[in-house]
């Protein structure tokens, strides 16, 4: 069966995919996420967020995007304090 699967990590792309009949989410995610946690990942069917055992059905759309990314500052008000002291 044919679906669409959105990847969000990184550059990002989106491509249509044949998989077989009953591949549950989790069984997609290792395939193409091979080496990254599930955990790590907001994992979308249809736009709505799913469980890991779902079964996917010809025609869905599945998105998997990171909600950590590597680099970002861990304190945001890091930031906003070196503004304020900028400006006196």
């Amino acid at each position: 069966m044919k679906i669409l699967v959105i990847n969000n990590d990184g550059g990002g792309f989106a491509d249509y995919v044949d998989v077989a009949d009953g591949t549950t989410v989790d069984q997609l995610f290792a395939k193409h996420c091979q080496s990254s946690n599930p955990s790590n990942y907001l994992i979308r069917v249809n736009r709505q967020p799913c469980a890991r055992d779902q079964r996917l059905q010809e025609g869905d759309r599945i998105s998997f995007t990171p909600t950590k990314i590597e680099g970002a500052a861990h304190d945001p008000l890091t930031r906003s304090s070196h503004v304020s002291e900028d400006r006196h």
